[in-house]
Formats: structure tokens, sequence, C-alpha cells
């Protein structure tokens, strides 16, 4: 094992982790685990899940580094990995909702607090709104959904997100335009 510094590039990191180096692995997760978080949390809407969801990213990553060339940015290869698992949790999740459609109930919601504290009830105004953003972005069609995380939370350029997403940078410019669009339509019907 390989001790890792701050200056070594993922590739190189990659590279040595495809070669066996847990080391190498274990600073390519703590370099990229909270932005791949962030993401992960947005897509899938919920924090606990989003933490099951980003460990079987990282697993999918070990296991498939045998598949990386470093000749490609890293970063990318790994959040078309964690892409593909938020999409297998969206078709989990679709799947256990139809299983238990009769059983389902509604998503709780905030108290209405009666309080003279003006920054409690601020607090919980935010908490509401946040709560309702979260709930609209994660409701989005996966074709609007995907470019806005990929872009916004993941900090992707039109041309990343288009070649994870097999499609061009006009297309997610469009994509990105109708989903801000449902984004807002959603948050004013709510």
């Amino acid at each position: 094992m390989t001790q890792v510094d701050a200056t070594v590039k993922d590739e190189e990191l990659a590279s040595l982790a495809k070669a066996g180096d847990r080391a190498a692995f274990d600073a390519l997760v703590r370099r990229h685990k909270v932005s791949l978080y962030r993401f992960v949390r947005h897509y899938v809407g919920n924090a606990d899940d989003a933490y099951d969801v980003l460990q079987e990213a990282f697993i999918a990553a070990w296991r498939g580094l045998r598949k990386f060339d470093p000749a490609r940015a890293f970063a990318p290869w790994l959040k078309t990995i964690a892409l593909n698992k938020c999409r297998d949790y969206g078709r989990r999740r679709t799947i256990r909702r139809l299983l238990l459609q009769t059983y389902a109930s509604e998503l709780p919601q905030f108290p209405d607090v009666d309080t003279s504290d003006e920054q409690l009830r601020q607090k919980l105004q935010e908490n509401r709104r946040l709560s309702r953003l979260d709930h609209a972005i994660a409701t989005l069609p996966p074709i609007y959904k995907e470019p806005l995380l990929l872009t916004l939370i993941a900090g992707l350029s039109h041309q990343e997100v288009a070649d994870i997403l097999k499609t061009t940078p006009k297309a997610i410019e469009v994509r990105l335009y109708r989903a801000r669009i449902k984004l807002r339509e959603k948050m004013e019907s709510d």
C-alpha cells in the first residue's frame, strides 16, 4: 500500500487502485464522497437512502476499476456509476410503490406552529420550502432530473453531462430549461 499525497491525480490513484492498492481507492473515496453524496441526495430525495446508494456506487466503482481507462477523467466515470445506481434505486422504489400502493401513506407534513418566536417560524418555513424543493426534484422525470443534478449539484459542464448521458450539449441545455420550468410549476402548484 502506498502513502497517498494530495497532489496525486485521480487517474493515477485509480490506476494504483486498479492494481489492488486499497489506500489509493480510499483516497478517491475521501476526495469524492461529499460531492457525490450531494448529487445522490438530490436525485433520490431522501438522506438515508442517499447513503445507501452512495455506498452502492463506491462498491460498484471498486468492482469496475478493471474497466476504467486512466486516459479519461475519473470524476465523470464515477458520477456515471452513481447516476446508474440512482436509476436502479428509482426502479426499485417504483416497484415497491406499486406493490404497496394500497398501503402507502402520504408524506409527513410539517405541523403548523403557532409561535411568537419569529426565528423558529422562519426556520420552519425554510424547512418546508426545502422539503418541497427536494420532493419536486426527486419527482422530476429522469430526462430532466439527471442533467439538472449533474450540472448544478455535481458541477459538471454541459459537455461532460452530454458525454455521460450520451447526447449533445444543446440537448442538455434544453433539458435544463425544461427542468426549471417543471420545478417552477411544481413549486407554484404546491
